[in-house]
């Protein structure tokens, strides 16, 4: 895996702010637990309201947690002034999500000045152990000058 270096200082600040402004996030009760240069770990208990049909977690909430895992991976690395939009994602969906909780590790592939290429794989985790429920791969544009956009 290739480290990144941050452009700003207070990078971890900025994402916690930023995430916690969130209210998808919130809803669905989505803890941000880690944060790196380039990496963003985020956490979901289990709850019953947000499984389909058949007691898995639904793959719009997997896929929600990874779109900000990787997005905020991603925004890790932009400038003070930068915003943050998703431009494209794709999801595979490996097993079914079911366990006391998922977590989605966002990481940066690569990091450019206007378009980042991210990758998130969820886990879904009973007890100490761990299986790769989803994994994503994202296009994320960096967003600047535009009135009413914000980290």
């Amino acid at each position: 895996m290739t480290a990144f270096e941050p452009q700003t200082d207070d990078y971890a600040a900025r994402v916690r702010e930023s995430y916690d402004r969130q209210t998808a996030m919130v809803t669905l009760g989505a803890e941000l637990t880690a944060i790196g240069p380039g990496t963003v770990e985020i956490v979901l208990p289990f709850r019953a309201d947000l499984c389909q049909q058949h007691g898995f977690i639904h793959a719009g909430i997997i896929t929600a947690i990874a779109d900000s895992a990787c997005g905020y991976a991603a925004y890790s690395l932009m400038p003070a002034d930068a915003g943050v939009l998703t431009v494209e994602f794709k999801v595979n969906f490996l097993h079914p999500a079911a366990g006391e909780r998922l977590i989605a590790r966002g990481m940066v592939s690569r990091a450019g000045r206007t378009i980042s290429v991210c990758a998130a794989d969820i886990f879904a985790v009973s007890g100490d152990s761990e299986k790769v429920v989803a994994t994503m791969l994202a296009t994320v544009m960096t967003i600047q000058g535009r009135e009413g956009v914000r980290g």
